[in-house]
């Protein structure tokens, strides 16, 4: 496995790089968009960017080696289990409170708590305490939450309201981000195992380059951030007064009004249109699953004595990998529909977890052949979050988005959680562990649900066979695309 790993980081990095230059190439010439040649608007994705590309430097640098680092403190895999299902739950209970605060202490003081909170969670893990662990477990909900949306907040809000630059020019930041996530997914896996493999500092050390790391982000918040609102004028980042303004209580009412409604008004939207309800069970079907792979495949490869900071960084190449052909595939050239990806996508994942019902058979299991599964997983996830993206903003109309994007979350951590549990009694009640039945049977479950998800979107489909919304503008034949 060891060799293998090296091979296939080799590999699938210069993949990446033969097709974004293929992507390049393909693209046709363009003249400078408005917004590259803005020196203003430069200047302040730039600011935000800094502080933002580090908050997810950090969050990825903990992925390589968190169940490496419970297995290391002797936890058994079923109270692993009960540790990440803590912090999918703190996922679900904290989504909506995460917006409350940013209504509450608005939204660069959230992103700073951000920072204080993962920063915590990260130090948990110095502790061999389960109760400890548990804990951090919970911040690391919380901070996940406040990730996914304190960052955005702040921008579109300063992007819009304060700056009043285009709307239209608010997706080239965070194209921006996504293209830099990817790398930065990679990167921190080759550090993480630097630092726990190659210099022998153990598990706990990619956990602890995080804190400085977040203390960075926490610093160009305050500060350049802060600069920033300074120069906007009079209109600063509170949307509505502090606990301890004479308006507060008000503030916070109004706070729950607005996130009332909008919940509302997102499960209408969910339920009046047969579109949406589909797309959201897509989304809960193959994005619980992924939670499952997140805890699984460690304890698979693991025992076969891989660099799991190099398999991660495969892993998130061949992601890489993904996006790149779906940016191929949607070109000007090819024309394939984003529909079409998506089901190539879900059909992969399902591909993929029938070889892993195999590859992980007690007594007989085949690391290179689970190996090359996560890698199909993976390449089919990069497919994935662009065309389901590109669905939901032509579906979910702007104003619904965020009410109608938290319902798709509820049972999505649901089931993650209830999976995960079904793990946690099939284990405990069978003794297995690592090369057990309860990981193969994980896998067939996963791969039932794949299968429910494709149907999902075939249905999908039919709905929408002459629907201009769910297709690429200016493509041929678009009688005959579904």
């Amino acid at each position: 496995m060891l060799v293998t790993a090296y091979l296939a980081i080799i590999f699938l990095l210069a993949l990446c790089v033969g097709l974004e230059l293929t992507a390049r190439r393909l693209t046709p010439p363009q003249a400078t968009p408005t917004a590259v040649a803005n020196p203003a608007f430069r200047r302040f994705q730039s600011i935000f960017l800094r502080a933002y590309l580090l908050a997810l430097w950090a969050d990825w640098l903990q992925g390589p080696y968190l169940y490496k680092l419970y297995r290391h403190y002797s936890f058994l895999e079923s109270q692993i289990a009960i540790l990440y299902v803590c912090g999918l739950a703190a996922c679900v209970l904290f989504a909506p409170f995460s917006g409350w605060l940013l209504q509450a202490l608005g939204r660069r003081q959230t992103c700073l708590l951000f920072c204080l909170s993962y920063s915590a969670c990260c130090l948990t893990k110095l502790s061999r305490d389960y109760f400890v662990l548990i804990v951090g477990r919970i911040l690391g909900g919380l901070s996940t939450s406040l990730l996914a949306t304190a960052f955005e907040a702040w921008y579109v809000h300063r992007h819009v309201d304060v700056h009043d630059f285009p709307k239209e020019w608010i997706p080239s930041t965070f194209t921006k981000a996504a293209n830099w996530n990817h790398g930065l997914a990679v990167g921190a896996g080759l550090i993480a195992n630097l630092l726990a493999e190659w210099l022998h500092l153990g598990p706990v050390a990619p956990f602890l380059l995080a804190v400085p790391c977040l203390g960075c982000c926490g610093w160009v918040v305050l500060t350049d951030w802060g600069k920033e609102e300074a120069e906007g004028g009079p209109e600063g980042d509170k949307q509505t007064p502090l606990l301890g303004t004479p308006n507060g209580g008000v503030a916070h009412l109004s706070a729950k009004v607005r996130f009332s409604r909008s919940c509302h008004e997102g499960l209408r939207c969910l339920l009046s249109d047969k579109r949406v309800m589909l797309l959201g069970g897509v989304q809960a079907l193959f994005e619980s699953v992924l939670y499952i792979f997140v805890f699984l495949w460690t304890p698979v490869l693991d025992p076969h004595g891989p660099p799991l900071g190099i398999i991660f960084s495969c892993l998130m190449a061949a992601s890489m990998v993904g996006s790149l052909l779906y940016r191929l595939a949607t070109s000007t050239r090819y024309r394939l529909q984003p529909g079409h990806v998506l089901c190539l996508a879900v059909l992969m994942a399902f591909f993929s977890f029938f070889m892993l019902t195999f590859s992980t058979a007690p007594g007989q299991p085949r690391p290179h052949e689970s190996f090359l599964a996560f890698l199909l997983l993976e390449l089919a996830c990069g497919l994935y979050f662009p065309a389901v993206s590109f669905l939901q903003g032509r579906v979910i109309p702007e104003e619904k988005r965020a009410g109608v994007l938290a319902w798709f979350r509820l049972p999505l951590h649901l089931l993650a959680c209830l999976g995960l549990l079904a793990l946690h009694g099939e284990v405990s009640g069978t003794g297995g562990g690592e090369g057990g039945g309860g990981t193969r049977h994980m896998f067939g479950g996963c791969a039932v649900m794949m299968l429910a998800a494709l149907m999902a979107v075939v249905s999908l489909f039919t709905l929408g066979r002459n629907d201009t919304d769910l297709r690429l503008e200016g493509s041929r034949g678009e009688g005959e695309m579904y």
